[in-house]
């Protein structure tokens, strides 16, 4: 049985402040990643401007997706949100309880539902839990059950062909922002999953045969942009 060695690193980090083992995240193209764990303990002052954008959109009820350790969520609650936060990993919403996060729902985004929202919303390209472009349909089709009727998801993506050209990578038969990953943390492995980065050409297309409204709101220079959008009404 795999560990939540995910959730064993985010534990580490909470009780010491500091970073005593590496997370390293495993890649299908390759490579291997040292995956700093202070990232996800960051504070509004080290919010990057697309965050602190998708933050400043925030309207209504809010559901953040894949919360981790709850930044987002306590930057919204100080600002006087209404947030549910939603997290698979039981540490993590552990460690969120103890940070100050009001509203935790420990829970499979596809398994979460009679609730209604005015926000989903996904940073930290949160929308990479659908894993490929069918489960991004679903992601989408669930979104819509969660939305109220003026409701908006907003989240952030990449388009990762850089990595294929810059590295000389070759390009897989599926679609190439298809990304397997595995944690390892302390010689342990965690289960494998997959993860989804979307190029704007493929969202936008996707959007649009589903009946979503898209806008793109901000692009930085590493090909990573937000995303804001809302059913057709």
């Amino acid at each position: 049985m795999f560990r939540d060695v995910y959730g064993e690193a985010l534990d580490d980090y909470f009780i010491h402040q500091e970073e005593k083992f590496p997370l390293i995240l495993h890649t299908s193209y390759g490579d291997q990643d040292e995956m700093p764990v202070e990232v996800f303990f960051r504070d509004a002052d080290d919010f990057p401007e697309l965050e602190f954008i998708g933050l400043s959109l925030c309207d209504g009820r809010v559901l953040d997706v894949g919360a981790g350790v709850g930044s987002h969520s306590l930057y919204l609650q100080e600002k006087g949100f209404e947030v549910d936060v939603l997290e698979i990993s039981q540490t993590a919403c552990h460690i969120m309880q103890q940070r100050g996060v009001q509203h935790i729902i420990c829970q499979d985004f596809y398994e979460f539902s009679g609730q209604k929202y005015d926000t989903l919303l996904f940073l930290m390209n949160g929308v990479g839990i659908a894993g490929d472009i069918d489960g991004f349909k679903k992601l989408l089709q669930h979104s819509k059950e969660l939305l109220t009727d003026r409701g908006q998801l907003i989240f952030d993506s990449s388009d990762i062909g850089y990595l294929y050209e810059d590295y000389n990578i070759k390009k897989p038969n599926h679609y190439f922002g298809e990304i397997q990953y595995q944690y390892e943390y302390k010689g342990q492995k965690g289960n494998p999953f997959k993860w989804l980065y979307l190029d704007q050409d493929k969202l936008i297309k996707i959007a649009h045969e589903l009946g979503w409204v898209v806008q793109i709101l901000y692009e930085d220079e590493h090909d990573q942009y937000l995303v804001r959008m809302e059913p057709k009404k």
